[in-house]
Order: structure tokens, then C-alpha cells, then sequence
């Protein structure tokens, strides 16, 4: 078997880890207990080594089709043939989805139902322990089989059946068939030390877990307040952000995968399922705007929690485990060949140590929007924030290596210096609404003077854009984000030209480049990289802001065209409209999310005749 494209996966989660599923059949990521843990399938790193769990209709005439249960995260794959329709309900039944609380059982439903005909299926799982780097035994029992890891840290997984298995070199094997009306079930189970073995339930009791997985998504999609022109995708990227959540503490990950390239055969490939600082501000503002203040509410207490002052001074990590851990080691698994060949495969993430001075933005800005439509925030936050900014006053100046994490030097980025502007505007806020104790004064002046700085060393005069860093000539697409962080008015002349200018240089119809990388700070790697997803949501966003709704509408449409079957999306986009990067991401579904709400928003406002007729886009240009 060869590598599927990544945007022909579906993913499935219990809120603990989750698993991807490709339109074959084929489960080629999982990683347990955890997000974070080594994988146990992992085909989707390397096909021969990493390991998968396929059931698959053995015509080689079979089409397939792949679609989610409405309103939720239960997947459904279809298998057509003259001879029958075959399909497979996956899931991951959510045991706990309360903070402090973790799952001791991971099930990985697979039922198989015979639509119409019959239809024959085959089944291969082969697991692949550590990351493929330790072997296993498999010995049958009277439901199933048992996967045992070799080695000192010994892991048990069991594959349970309703059907005869049979075992060869570390693998197990089934071949079946359903007819019309028929059920076949398997359930990959995942126990904690010290349980009783699994026994295989009656297949009715196993189709009712399915259901009750069904009826909770059902329940937790129906708190949505958003109704607009949007829904169904709106849905769909809150569905994947409850998925990508880390019941326990409330942290979301980046992303469920590892190392999958921004370039098929080239080096950037990191490791995504840790939980950014960055996200932070986006996260809690698109959970609240569509009625999840719980959700953000949970988020809000593991981001507080983790933002402890740190030995060496500085209070922040860019990032953390999803258990609030600090210590994000990188290191390269050498014997995988990565998807499609694309090496390195990276476990750990080593820019958990730069430093990244626009997380403090995002971090205030976080907690001012629950403070301001959640909760109001206790004193002990607010002196855990004041802290903050007591170290952001003493080293806001510094150069340092910016929201794309560039490995090649630090640089003054415009970016940096503008979110920590924000962070003393935020506490400036909450400090005055709530009377909270803080030094007014200085704050201002620090505020004051971080404005004063970017307007002269981030504007540049004889190109009319603000650039990337002080005195650069590229443009960066995170500087898109100066009206809707509320820096500057989206119809001041300085954004208005920085949007011309960022549609000449970035903007490739709908897609947008993060930046141009002849004129950009060096990220220290090789090779190229396709277009940020993400970027283009904040250009939609930048153009609803500055009244240019019809260029924004159909750059929004065309955008929902590049979402996979299933309306999910990973980190970038292919120049033939192929998904690169980690998948799915959070930070697009969360962009996605409040582009949708704020261009509703907007559509919906009257506007005036001469408004229409300047934004028409058979306007000349």
C-alpha cells in the first residue's frame, strides 16, 4: 500500500487522543493513551514500518465514499460494488470529558454493516509499538487477539472480534463477508495497568456504544449559538476543536499529527500536539462568540495554571504539554521514512525554549475576553498576569524569533511588538473595569511607547506597508491582524496600503503566503513551503473589516473549496489545491470560525448604494 493524500483522512477522538482514518479503510495514525504518546499505528510516517488497522472490501472494483454522521465525530466509510454497498461506523466512545479526570479504557470501534447485496472484507492490523521502535508478541484469546509490547515499558493492547482472527508475524488477519442487514464488530482496546482483560460485549450492546457516542456529539454540537450562512462548516470546525481537546486538563492540541511536510520531500516537518500560548486568544474568542463557555472556561484554567513564572525569569514558554509540562525535548526518529519520504520525522518540539514576546498579547487578550463574556477572573490570576507584565515591561524591546519561529536569528518583528502592545492594553482594560490594583501609569507609558515604535521602525515609507520587522521589505501576513487585534482602524491609510500591498505580494486568489522568503527574516531551513490556511482566513477577516465584503465573500467561498471531504483542513494548501502540513489544525478551524462570524456579521448590516458600488468586484482595479 502507498501513502493516501493527507486530505483523505476523517479523524475520530475520545478526547484523550485521536485516530485517522483514510477513505480505504485504513486507521494509519494513533497514538495511546494520549495525544502526545508514542504511536501505536503509524503507516502515515512510513507505510512499511508504522503500522495500521485496515478493513476494506476485497474488490478491487469497490468505490468508496467517506461522510461523518450528521452533527458529529462519528465516521462512516462506504463501499459500493455491483455486488453489495458494505460500510464501517468508527469511533472512539468518550468515557470522561471532565477536567482532573482521565480515561482509563480507549476503545477504537469498528462495525461493519451490510447495506444491500453482500459484500466481502478483509482485515489486517498490525500495531507498531513506540513509534515502530519496539517489537511484540500476539497471542490469541477466546474473543480476539492480544498485542504485547517487547521491552521494559510494557503496553497491552487487545483487538476483540465477532469474527474468526487468525495471527502471522505479528499481525492479525480476518476475511468475512455481510449481507443486507448484517453486523461485524471489532473493538481495539486500550486497558490502564491493573484492569481485568476486555471481553467482547454482544454486538447490540457494542451498536449501542455507537449511538451513545452519536447522541453525545449531538448533544455538545447543539449548544452552538452560531445560525448564519456558514453553519454546517462552523459546526464541523467546532467539532474538530472539541475533538482536538484534552479532556483532563482543557488543553487543545496544535494538531493530532506529527511530521507531516509543508513540502512533499522537504525538511519542515514538526511535531504539533502540544498546546500553544498563541492559540490562546483565538481559541477562547471563537469558543464564546458561538457559545461554548465551557469549553472556553476550561481552556482559560489550563492556560493559567501553565503560566507559571519560570526559573530563569521569563514567564512564558511558547508552548506546553497538554499536562502543563515544560520540557518539549526535539529529537529525530531516524528509521522512519517519513509520508511520502519526506525526513525527518520529529518527535518533541524544540522551540518550546525561543523566545516569542507575542504570546503575552495573546495570553491578555484570552483572559480580558472571559473576563469580559465568561467569568470575571480571580485576584490570583490577576496577580499571576500582573507578574507578567512586570518582566514584558523590562524586555518588550528585545528581538526574539517571532509567531513563525524562525530558526535562523531573532529579529524586532512587527508582530511581536504590536501583541505586546496588546497585552498592556488588555490589562490597562480589565485593570480599569474591575478596579483591579495595577501601576496605571506606567503601563500606559510602556503601552504608549510600543506604538510610538512600530509606527516608525514597522511602517515602512518608501514601500507604504508595514513590514515584518524593523527594517526589513517583506510583508507578513500576521500583520493582517493589526485591526482585528484593535491596533489600528481597518480603514486607517497605513492598513488600506498594507492590504494593497500584501494582495501583490501574498495573495494568490484565495490562498495566501505567510511571507516571501527572498525578503523575509531566515527561518533557517531549505526548500520551500505551500500557502497558509490560516492567513487566508485573516485576509478574508481584513477584508470584511475594511468594508470589501464582495472580495471577502468569494475569497471565503473559494476557501471552503480546499476543506477535504469532510470540511477539515490542515496547516497549508498545495499549489493543486493538495492539504500539506499537520492535519487537522486547530488554528485554521479556529480562523475559519471567526471569519464566518465576523463577515455574517457584516453581511447583515444595511449598507448604502455607494458602499456597494466601491466594493464591486467588477470594479477596475
Amino acid at each position: 500500500m502507498g501513502y493516501l493524500p493527507i486530505e483523505s483522512y476523517g479523524v475520530i477522538g475520545d478526547l484523550h487522543t485521536t485516530a485517522l482514518v483514510g477513505i480505504n479503510g485504513s486507521v494509519d495514525w494513533l497514538c495511546l493513551p494520549r495525544f502526545d504518546s508514542p504511536s501505536i499505528f503509524g503507516a502515515l510516517l512510513d507505510k512499511e514500518k508504522g503500522g495500521c488497522f485496515r478493513i476494506a472490501a476485497t474488490s478491487s472494483n469497490a468505490a468508496t465514499r467517506q461522510l461523518y454522521v450528521p452533527e458529529t465525530n462519528v465516521l462512516l466509510t462506504r463501499f459500493l460494488e455491483p455486488a453489495g454497498v458494505g460500510e464501517i461506523y468508527d469511533c472512539m466512545p468518550v468515557e470522561v470529558d471532565k477536567p482532573g479526570r482521565k480515561a482509563a479504557v480507549h476503545d477504537l470501534v469498528r462495525v461493519v454493516h451490510g447495506v444491500r447485496g453482500t459484500v466481502e472484507f478483509e482485515l489486517s492490523c498490525r500495531p507498531a509499538f513506540d513509534y515502530a521502535r519496539v517489537g511484540h508478541t500476539v497471542s490469541m484469546v477466546p474473543d480476539g487477539c492480544v498485542f504485547t509490547a517487547e521491552g521494559p515499558r510494557t503496553m497491552r493492547v487487545t483487538l476483540l472480534a465477532s469474527v474468526p482472527l487468525h495471527t502471522d508475524n505479528g499481525a492479525a488477519f480476518a476475511r468475512f463477508t455481510v449481507s443486507e442487514g448484517q453486523w461485524a464488530a471489532f473493538v481495539f482496546q486500550h486497558v490502564e495497568q491493573g484492569l481485568p482483560d476486555p471481553t467482547l460485549l454482544p454486538i447490540d450492546e457494542i451498536r449501542r456504544s455507537i449511538q451513545d457516542t452519536i447522541d453525545f456529539w449531538q448533544r455538545w454540537v447543539a449548544r452552538c449559538t452560531y445560525r448564519g450562512r456558514w453553519r454546517e462548516m462552523v459546526q464541523r470546525s467546532a467539532l474538530t476543536l472539541k475533538l482536538l481537546t484534552y479532556a483532563p486538563t482543557g488543553a487543545i492540541v496544535a494538531a493530532p499529527t506529527t511530521s507531516l511536510p509543508e513540502v512533499v520531500g522537504g525538511v519542515r516537518n514538526w511535531d504539533y500536539r502540544y498546546t500553544w500560548i498563541r492559540d490562546a486568544s483565538f481559541t477562547v474568542y471563537a469558543l464564546l462568540r458561538i457559545g461554548f463557555v465551557e469549553e472556553a472556561a476550561r481552556f482559560i484554567d489550563w492556560l493559567t495554571t501553565s503560566c507559571q513564572i519560570m526559573e530563569d525569569g521569563a514567564p512564558l514558554q511558547a508552548m506546553y504539554g497538554i499536562d502543563g509540562r515544560a520540557e518539549l525535548t526535539e529529537s529525530v526518529l531516524e528509521h522512519l521514512e517519513g509520508y511520502r519520504g519526506s525526513g525527518p520525522v520529529r518527535i518533541g518540539n524544540g522551540a518550546y525554549c525561543q523566545l516569542q514576546l507575542d504570546i503575552y498579547g495573546e495570553l491578555l487578550d484570552s483572559v480580558y475576553l472571559y473576563d469580559k463574556y465568561g467569568e470575571p477572573i480571580s485576584y490570583e490570576v490577576w496577580q499571576r498576569l500582573v507578574r507578567i507584565l512586570d518582566w514584558l515591561t523590562d524586555n518588550w524591546h528585545r528581538a526574539d524569533e517571532g509567531l513563525w519561529e524562525v530558526r535562523g536569528g531573532r529579529q524586532c518583528f512587527v508582530f511581536s511588538k504590536m501583541m505586546c502592545w496588546v497585552a498592556f492594553d488588555r490589562a490597562l482594560r480589565m485593570a480599569t473595569k474591575r478596579g483591579l490594583p495595577a501601576p496605571h501609569a506606567a503601563w500606559r507609558e510602556t503601552q504608549s511607547k510600543i506604538y510610538q515604535e512600530v509606527m516608525a521602525r514597522g511602517w515602512n515609507p518608501e514601500l507604504g506597508t508595514f513590514v515584518q520587522y524593523y527594517g526589513s521589505d517583506a510583508v507578513d501576513a500576521a500583520n493582517l491582524l493589526m485591526p482585528l487585534v484593535k491596533f489600528i482602524s481597518p480603514t486607517d491609510p497605513r492598513m488600506l496600503a498594507t492590504l494593497e500591498h500584501t494582495r501583490r505580494t501574498l495573495v494568490s486568489d484565495s490562498l495566501v503566503y505567510r511571507y516571501a522568503p527572498c525578503g523575509a527574516a531566515p527561518d533557517g531551513l531549505p526548500g520551500t513551503e505551500g500557502t497558509f490556511t490560516i492567513c487566508s482566513f485573516w485576509w478574508v477577516e481584513a477584508l470584511t473589516r475594511a468594508g470589501r465584503l464582495r472580495e471577502a465573500r468569494l475569497t471565503f467561498e473559494k476557501m471552503l473549496t480546499y476543506a477535504n471531504h469532510l470540511g477539515l483542513y490542515a496547516e497549508e494548501i498545495g499549489s493543486s489545491g493538495e492539504a500539506l502540513g499537520n492535519f487537522p489544525q486547530a488554528f485554521t478551524h479556529l480562523a475559519l470560525i471567526s471569519a464566518a462570524y465576523k463577515l455574517d456579521q457584516a453581511l447583515d448590516r444595511p449598507r448604502s448604494l455607494a458602499t456597494e458600488l466601491s466594493a464591486s468586484l467588477l470594479a477596475p482595479d
